[in-house]
């Protein structure tokens, strides 16, 4: 394990110390998850279940990481050593786009179910390498510059 040359950052949007953003992000990841798999349930069943399930993991995918999201910023922008990383912006542009792209892949869903084939499918695997590279980019700043965590010395 990389020994941590500095002191924690602590999170500001935090109850009792515990960072909300991490805490958050859990339902909406396994939403859009889960959502390439319904895709693929469609493709190889043709069954409209899989366009139901999907219409609703994309929503709670997209309406879930926005709220999280809004945790995030709060530190992003009021934490001044978390504004400063690199890491920090970087995961934050990327877990943009990919919420971006989430939501444009709901709301075609929602007003053309049938669109799974091809157009929501490939928005659904983009929006997962997305969900990797956030989420190696989030883990960078918590393990390597101790965001939200307090290091035992």
């Amino acid at each position: 394990m990389a020994e941590v040359k500095q002191r924690n950052i602590k999170s500001h949007a935090a109850i009792a110390g515990h960072p909300l953003h991490p805490l958050m992000i859990h339902f909406p990841v396994a939403a859009l998850i889960a959502l390439v798999a319904s895709d693929l349930g469609y493709l190889y069943t043709q069954d409209p279940f899989w366009v139901r399930a999907g219409v609703w993991l994309a929503g709670v995918g997209a309406f879930g990481g926005w709220l999280a999201s809004l945790a995030g910023i709060v530190d992003l922008v009021t934490v001044k050593r978390i504004r400063s990383k690199i890491t920090g912006w970087n995961h934050a542009i990327i877990a943009v786009m990919m919420l971006s792209l989430a939501s444009f892949n709901w709301l075609l869903r929602i007003n053309d179910p049938e669109i799974i084939l091809p157009w929501g499918l490939a928005m659904s695997l983009v929006t997962a390498g997305m969900i990797a590279a956030a989420g190696l980019l989030g883990g960078h700043l918590v393990y390597e510059h101790a965001v939200g965590v307090q290091v035992e010395r």
